[in-house]
């Protein structure tokens, strides 16, 4: 393809591949054409038309839509290289902007085209912003869907362990009741949200574990005003209680989902609530020859009655919490837990299109052009979404086929 990568590309492209995966399925000898931002035709290339277009034959690779990032932090770095508490008391906003960019490239190489943002951990709006840098072409990255600061009842967030006489900032927006609800979610949205995201429960009071934080009742005042903007709600929940609140309240997410049981996953069927499991930041997996951690078998125990419960699951690892770049672990992760290769592909295209209501996830006439070109078959080795050879996002390129990586 001709031009600088970045740059708009001719106003009408033709792309062959191998097989292309059109987020439901696999098709062989496929072309998809490209007019603008949007895919215009897509069907055996002998009845796409070629006239008046660049034609960009991509061999071997096959052709899918870019992947959709569930659940990130963008402004957030891993934790092995320095924890939570210490990034959001410790790492001023500029340092954080800066390596946000960063992330946001990586995200964007990695084959992720669309991220939703789900809270800023301390850093204000910068999220905001930096989804305005990318949508004017001031730095690289995928679309973006935010939720600014997160929303958590008093007394129950971080950062914690310093002195009573202080009053800490904390990483998520604090607010209770009637009054403070709905002018913090208001607020929230008007200064930019695409999402609002609630801590349903956390580690707080004096018992291990997480609790309950905000009521039925606050929870429905808060999905009922932002619904009144047409903003959806994603609840971070572990609990059954937790999730139990969400999922009347009218949340559209559940986030992480830990301790889901078979009823509780039943009910989110009944009122079609999607659970991001983000199963990735729930422990690592064993080396060879070491035993799985008892927190890995109750995970995969507990993802497994979502499976069977027929709970619709979108793909989202928490990254932030590790590499960004890595998000297809969170891919390979779930299939490791039994989910085939099939539903977990759809669950980062079709179904993340779905869930958040965007033109994306699908190869058809009318979706945005966001698609990217792997090495192997991803119906087939889940990992063959680590070989990333081709980036294309609103119909503009971001990553060229090497000469060569196309056979």
């Amino acid at each position: 393809m001709q031009g600088i990568v970045g740059a708009q590309t001719a106003p009408v492209v033709v792309l062959k591949a191998a097989r292309v995966f059109d987020g439901e399925a696999t098709h062989e000898g496929w072309a998809v054409r490209v007019k603008g931002d949007r895919i215009e035709a897509a069907g055996p290339a002998a009845d796409i038309a070629t006239s008046n277009a660049e034609v960009v034959d991509l061999g071997a690779l096959t052709l899918l839509p870019g992947l959709v990032e569930g659940h990130s932090h963008v402004l957030l770095h891993a934790y092995s290289e320095t924890p939570w508490n210490d990034q959001v008391a410790h790492e001023g906003l500029a340092l954080r902007v800066a390596r946000a960019t960063n992330h946001l490239r990586l995200t964007l190489m990695a084959g992720f085209t669309t991220i939703r943002d789900l809270g800023t951990e301390g850093a204000g709006y910068a999220d905001v912003e930096l989804k305005q840098a990318v949508e004017q072409g001031i730095i690289p990255g995928p679309r973006m869907l935010v939720a600014t600061r997160a929303i958590v009842a008093t007394g129950t967030y971080a950062p914690k362990g310093f002195v009573p006489e202080w009053t800490v900032p904390q990483g998520a927006q604090e607010a209770d009741g009637v009054d403070s609800l709905i002018r913090t979610v208001r607020d929230q949205i008007g200064r930019g949200a695409d999402w609002i995201k609630l801590y349903g429960d956390y580690r707080w009071g004096p018992h291990a574990g997480s609790h309950p934080t905000f009521s039925l009742e606050e929870m429905k005042l808060a999905v009922e005003t932002a619904k009144s903007a047409g903003v959806p709600v994603a609840v971070h929940t572990v609990t059954v209680e937790g999730m139990r609140r969400a999922i009347l309240a009218g949340a559209e997410t559940i986030e992480h989902g830990n301790e889901g049981t078979p009823e509780i996953f039943k009910l989110m069927v009944e009122h079609h609530v999607a659970l991001c499991p983000t199963l990735t930041a729930g422990g690592g997996m064993p080396k060879p020859g070491e035993t799985e951690s008892p927190a890995v078998t109750r995970r995969r125990a507990v993802f497994k009655a979502a499976l069977d419960a027929g709970v619709t699951i979108l793909s989202g690892s928490d990254v932030g919490t590790f590499p960004h770049g890595d998000n297809v672990r969170e891919i390979e992760r779930m299939v490791d837990y039994g989910m085939p290769n099939l539903d977990a592909l759809r669950s980062a295209t079709s179904v993340a299109g779905q869930v958040l209501h965007m033109d994306i996830g699908q190869v058809k006439a009318g979706m945005l052009a966001d698609l990217i070109a792997v090495e192997g078959d991803p119906v087939k080795d889940v990992e063959a979404l680590r070989r990333v050879r081709f980036v294309m996002k609103g119909g503009v390129v971001f990553k060229e086929v090497e000469r060569g990586a196309a056979r």
